[in-house]
């Protein structure tokens, strides 16, 4: 045992972090069974030895951005079953249609009060914008606004919001631009709030793939849903926006996106937040959408990702009194650590957030995006 603790001492020192150390980034390791969970389980084991109470980490977030900075994820994932995992990942359509409505049920569904309690009243699950924002409700009011000045809404519009959520984004279209909006998503608990918090609007909200989506609108725009369409679907998944999107229309795909050349994946997130997730790289998500947009504009503000989910985090714990009895003390540690690691991907730039403008056709005298200045309205 003192053999295998010793390894990963070595394999941690690159990153500045201690086992049992001084500072608030170091492991404190409970249960040394941690050691020999980690070399079979790799990232999958340190997250459910975690939920464990196995071991524990005062700025996880910190710890996490730091084991990236010095690439420690390819020392813990290299071993079998991820290998396994991955080679599985690579050879079956793990986001097929009779999978579609996975995640809707596992991690969108647990619970709408979860939800409410954690994220702004819009409930946006998606990264705001931190350009000039204080505090989250005004960074998600920025990046609603700046979503919908690419877009160049105009009243009467049709549109469609593929993952519409909790109808957030679709209100706000409707309310402030005057559009007609058609929202879908995977989740009956998201559906039934939305249907609520958008009644008296010209907003509907269904339930269904976007394989089974049929019609014409003006403009599509897709928050925080692509990461759910799996790499084996991308051309089904453009072709099928293409033909729902008039001539010279415009899309918005708003995505998480990987900074490594291959499809990124985490057993852990994929088994216990969000089934069937995959994120794309960017070499990939230009191949496919380019064989049926125009690439208009490429806008990264992954950053912006950190300073939401520590907000989320916040709020979280500040309600968890009201929830625990609820959901119990593994989910809350489930819930943290999925934060918490989340925030420290997008510190280090591991991850990234795109929003990707793509036309339909030919657009007469090209396209200008607002990029980094919020508009007002």
């Amino acid at each position: 045992m003192r053999k295998t603790i010793r390894q990963f001492e070595k394999m941690l020192e690159p990153a500045g972090i201690q086992l049992n150390g001084p500072n608030a980034w170091d492991i404190e390791v409970h249960d040394n069974a941690l050691f020999p969970r980690l070399a079979r389980d790799g990232t999958l084991g340190l997250g459910e030895a975690y939920m464990d109470g196995w071991w524990d980490c005062l700025a996880l977030d910190e710890m996490i951005d730091r084991a990236f900075r010095a690439g420690l994820e390819d020392g813990v994932r290299n071993n079998s079953r991820f290998l396994l995992y991955l080679l599985g990942c690579r050879l079956l359509n793990r986001q097929s249609h009779i999978r579609a409505f996975q995640v809707g049920e596992q991690h969108y569904d647990i619970g709408n009060n979860v939800f409410e309690s954690m994220l702004d009243p819009y409930m946006n699950y998606s990264c705001g914008y931190w350009d000039s924002a204080g505090n989250l409700e005004q960074a998600q009011i920025a990046k609603m606004q700046i979503i919908c000045a690419k877009l160049k809404l105009e009243p009467g519009m049709q549109v469609l919001d593929l993952g519409c959520g909790w109808g957030g984004l679709a209100r706000w279209m409707a309310e402030r631009h005057g559009v007609d909006v058609m929202g879908v998503t995977v989740s009956k608990e998201q559906a039934q709030l939305a249907r609520e918090r958008c009644a008296g609007l010209p907003v509907t909200i269904g339930v269904q793939d976007y394989r089974e989506l049929d019609g014409e609108f003006d403009r599509i725009v897709s928050v925080g849903m692509f990461e759910h369409v799996g790499q084996r679907n991308y051309r089904t998944f453009f072709q099928k926006t293409c033909s729902l999107l008039k001539s010279e229309g415009l899309f918005l795909l708003h995505t998480i996106g990987a900074s490594r050349g291959g499809f990124a994946t985490d057993r852990w997130i994929e088994k216990y937040i969000f089934p069937n997730g995959v994120l794309p790289p960017a070499q990939t998500l230009a191949e496919r959408a380019s064989a049926f947009f125009t690439i208009e504009d490429w806008h990264n503000f992954g950053a912006d990702y950190d300073p939401t989910l520590m907000a989320w985090h916040k709020r979280f714990n500040a309600a968890w009194p009201q929830l625990r009895t609820q959901y119990g003390e593994r989910f809350k540690r489930m819930f943290d650590y999925y934060l918490l690691v989340c925030a420290g991907s997008f510190r280090s730039r591991e991850n990234h957030l795109w929003q990707v403008m793509l036309a339909k056709g030919r657009l007469a005298g090209g396209y200008r995006a607002p990029r980094w200045t919020v508009p007002s309205g």
